[in-house]
């Protein structure tokens, strides 16, 4: 089973990945419309291109999956 497979550029497209990012980390007009918020979470595309911040980690999720995209946790 050394064989590789391509699982096409289609499946890779609908495939988004959920990360925590610490608030500190983001530019200040997001830190200051959040003051009560450590961590937030982002939905990025494979190309690592960022689609949404959101407050909670479920909301993720839900929002990636509403869009019919597949998503993958991310540490």
């Amino acid at each position: 089973m050394d064989s590789k497979f391509d699982f096409g550029a289609q499946d890779r497209a609908r495939t988004v990945y959920i990360r925590p990012v610490a608030l500190d980390s983001l530019p200040r007009d997001v830190q200051e419309q959040m003051p009560d918020v450590q961590t937030l979470y982002a939905v990025h595309d494979t190309d690592g291109e960022r689609l949404a911040l959101v407050q909670d980690r479920n909301l993720a999720f839900t929002l990636a999956r509403q869009n019919e995209l597949r998503p993958v946790s991310v540490h």
